[in-house]
């Protein structure tokens, strides 16, 4: 018998949630975004959307709004 695939903490029991972003205007911004995100605990995956301003974070379990905030601040940017 073999073991089941390993599964990150995005795919085990995902938290989805949508966010609004301002001040993301380039591929730099869009970066620095998912890297702060990115470094929260428990978040498996980040998706940034430049045109519309929209960031989805795909995490194992809420976050909380404050440490999307700050994280967004540390990447000069604005959570609305």
């Amino acid at each position: 018998m073999t073991d089941p695939a390993p599964t990150s903490p995005a795919t085990q029991h995902a938290v989805r949630a949508t966010y609004q972003v301002a001040g993301m205007s380039c591929g730099h911004c869009r970066a620095a975004v998912i890297e702060e995100i990115s470094a929260l605990t428990g978040v498996g995956e980040v998706d940034v959307d430049l045109p519309t301003g929209h960031m989805t974070v795909l995490s194992d379990r809420p976050l909380p709004r404050s440490a999307v905030a700050a994280a967004l601040d540390e990447a000069g940017c604005t959570l609305l």
